[in-house]
């Protein structure tokens, strides 16, 4: 393939103008092209009064010599995977988020038949679950916005975004588009699906598991690990009232992060974990059209997509805020996995038409604010302001929220103005510097003012704080050797809730490593 780059369009077109267009800035005959696919699609909106779209298109041609001008492009393929030996016992992986679907994924491709555990629903039945908690405040602690089939991400806003250069994120792309993900996902800079969608690909992507020869076990939790001379041989489940041993030598740890009792369990069992950075926060609401106009001005013509932001500031105190997982026409998500505790994410469906925009806004927590040197320690942080937002929210599961004018004065709210929160089933007017700690609370103001600099109406006095976001990461580490296994040989630690990924794409791309680790390792 041949690649053309820097095509910059200041006009709304089809894919197939798009390639028109670029072969005749490249001058290429279009007789000559055998095969052609675009590849990247952004949007310049550095200059207000030019905003234009930026495109990438690669080409097959009959006569690729005369084109000796145009990059030359290498095709992703999987590596070959040399499975050494038949396994022992089927594997196992524990967790249906991303990592573990896209390890069962591998496993299934390589005739690998894996039995997949996971203590939540179906995705369809746990978007039941996860509408009555937002409908009534009754919370099902075993599936919701945290647990069950397709993990945390698929009541998120979808995004494939990510830090890592992967060749398998690729891989990933794809096979997202192939149980029905939109096309376009394998081109755009800011690719996301949208929870709408992923419920669909999530369950598309069960049954070909299953036609596979994999086995799911819904609502089925691992209560206890078996070793024997340092190695897995046994897990030992729950479902309802009825207890089951299943013999394995090689498990996949895909638990997330919010599996605090799992972590508990694997402590106790001498598995290797230490305590690690996350962050902790709130989610900063605007109005949609606020961020459009701040990051598209006003004169443009092109019909662009909901606009997004992403910000950073690094305090003199040290601390940093940022952004994180913003959601444009989303809305703030109710997602707390246990009894008695407050904790939000975002959340869009694939349109982002909602009215309004959300984000987390998050300040970063190190070890030195623990009150212990447990591996633990920070998950303890982490609950201990969640049952605080429950105190201050009403104690009905409804959230603490502040118009922004109010929290950088530091006083209650007592009204809403422009910008009606989202959060369902409720809310409560209040102050939310009365849960956060001073260091967070500080570097919070700071952050905001630092990018109403950056982005036009960020401080706005009725934008709206909801707190709080305490799941951005993992606060545990899990440790893993070259072959990515634990101290505790046959367990792979994997994905977001050992401290290896920080997103869908990053996860299932940990997913396909440690199924390839089982099939070479064995």
């Amino acid at each position: 393939m041949l690649r053309i780059n820097n095509l910059k369009i200041r006009k709304d077109l089809t894919e197939y103008e798009v390639f028109e267009t670029a072969i005749q800035k490249a001058h290429v005959k279009k007789e000559d092209v055998l095969e052609w696919h675009i590849t990247r699609k952004s949007i310049d909106a550095r200059k207000k009064d030019d905003v234009h779209y930026t495109y990438s298109v690669d080409i097959l041609v009959k006569n690729e010599r005369i084109y000796k001008k145009l990059e030359k492009v290498k095709e992703f393929k999987m590596p070959n995977i040399s499975l050494k030996s038949s396994l022992n016992s089927r594997p196992v992986i524990i967790g249906a988020g991303p990592a573990g679907l896209f390890a069962a994924l591998t496993l299934v491709q390589n005739n690998i038949k894996p039995i997949i555990i996971e203590q939540g629903q179906p995705v369809e039945k746990r978007k039941e679950s996860v509408a009555t908690f937002l409908k009534t405040g009754k919370l099902n602690s075993s599936s919701n916005v945290q647990f069950g089939e397709g993990g945390a991400g698929t009541f998120s806003d979808g995004k494939l975004t990510t830090g890592i250069h992967s060749p398998f994120c690729k891989k990933v792309l794809e096979e997202f588009v192939y149980f029905g993900a939109p096309k376009q996902i394998l081109y755009l800079s800011k690719p996301h699906i949208g929870t709408d969608n992923l419920i669909h690909i999530i369950k598309n992507m069960r049954n070909y598991i299953i036609q596979k020869g994999g086995t799911f076990l819904f609502d089925t939790k691992v209560i206890d690990f078996e070793i024997e001379n340092h190695h897995i041989v046994n897990l030992h489940t729950i479902n309802k009232q009825t207890e089951a041993t299943i013999p394995t030598n090689h498990v996949i740890l895909a638990i997330g992060h919010s599996s605090r009792d799992t972590f508990e369990t694997l402590h106790k069992k001498g598995l290797f974990m230490e305590s690690k950075n996350f962050s902790v926060g709130v989610r900063i609401e605007h109005l949609q059209k606020w961020i459009q106009e701040a990051q598209y001005g006003i004169t443009t013509k092109l019909n662009l997509p909901p606009a997004e932001y992403k910000l950073a500031y690094h305090s003199p105190s040290g601390r940093s805020c940022y952004t994180f997982c913003m959601c444009p026409g989303g809305v703030v998500m109710a997602s707390s996995s246990e009894e008695n505790t407050i904790v939000t994410n975002g959340m869009s469906n694939f349109l982002r038409d909602g009215q309004n925009a959300n984000s987390a806004l998050l300040v970063n927590v190190t070890p030195d604010d623990f009150e212990s040197n447990s591996p633990l320690a920070g998950i303890y942080f982490q609950k201990n302001l969640e049952e605080k937002a429950f105190s201050l929210g009403g104690r009905n599961y409804y959230a603490p929220v502040q118009r922004v004018e109010d929290f950088l004065k530091n006083q209650k709210s007592e009204h809403i103005g422009t910008v009606t929160p989202s959060y369902q089933p409720g809310f409560t007017l209040a102050n939310l510097n009365d849960i956060l700690p001073s260091f967070v609370s500080d570097t919070l103001k700071e952050g905001i003012q630092f990018f109403a600099t950056k982005l036009h109406s960020f401080d706005h006095p009725d934008s709206i704080l909801t707190g709080l976001e305490t799941r951005s990461s993992s606060p545990v580490k899990i440790a893993r050797n070259e072959k990515l296994v634990s101290n505790i040989s046959g367990l792979y630690p994997c994905g977001e809730g050992a401290g290896y990924a920080g997103g869908i794409m990053s996860a299932a791309v940990d997913g396909i490593k440690c199924a390839i680790a089982i099939l070479e390792n064995n």
